[in-house]
């Protein structure tokens, strides 16, 4: 579809991947969106039959965008396209990404291994990630009742993640914050290999 080929579009699917978002929670987590082009995109998304806007019931009573079934679908081949991405030569792990972007590539690079709940603290954003030996299971609540915490920036976390950061060392800048089991911790953030880089000869 022309509409989801469209990158912003691509990136307001992803953002809601993981439950109903305002407005104004939407243009923050998209760096660089204007409300124009947003308030365009949602209509365009909301017409294909994608994404679809509500009124919350009181008390919050605030109007949100959140997925369609059909619009949950997409997921599959989003992350389909994050596995291919990630093994381009020029692919930067380095470069900023929302805590939506951090949470799904971790629903999509997850080698399992562990069985653990883990809570994150992304700059006001929580999620919750149950880990079994297959899969990962990550929703947008706060953390409670977790084996371990990490609190600090999606940055700070994907350089740990992904780009082999010591948690010590994170921790001692004062870029993470850790609660609870640290030896799950040092488990936990090695579960997510990159693929090995495309070779373009």
């Amino acid at each position: 579809m022309e509409l989801i080929g469209e990158r912003w579009a691509l990136l307001v699917v992803r953002e809601l991947m993981f439950g109903p978002r305002r407005f104004g929670d939407l243009r923050a987590s998209l760096n660089g969106i204007s409300a124009n082009v947003l308030t365009q995109r949602l209509a365009g998304l909301e017409q294909a039959g994608i994404v679809i806007r509500r009124k919350l019931p009181p008390p919050a009573s605030v109007w949100v965008y959140e997925l369609t079934p059909w619009g949950y679908e997409s997921e599959e081949a989003i992350k389909a396209l994050g596995r291919w991405a990630t093994r381009s030569p020029a692919h930067d792990p380095t470069l900023p990404l929302s805590a939506t972007s951090l949470m799904l590539s971790f629903r999509t690079m997850y080698a399992g291994g562990i069985e653990a709940v883990i809570g994150f603290r992304l700059e006001g954003e929580g999620f919750v990630a149950c880990a079994t030996r297959d899969e990962i299971a990550i929703r947008r609540d706060q953390p409670e009742a977790v084996d371990v915490t990490f609190s600090g920036s999606p940055m700070a976390i994907a350089s740990i993640v992904y780009g082999g950061r010591p948690i010590g060392a994170a921790q001692d800048s004062g870029d993470l914050r850790l609660e609870g089991n640290r030896r799950l911790a040092e488990d936990f953030v090695k579960l997510f290999p990159l693929p090995q880089k495309t070779d373009m000869m």
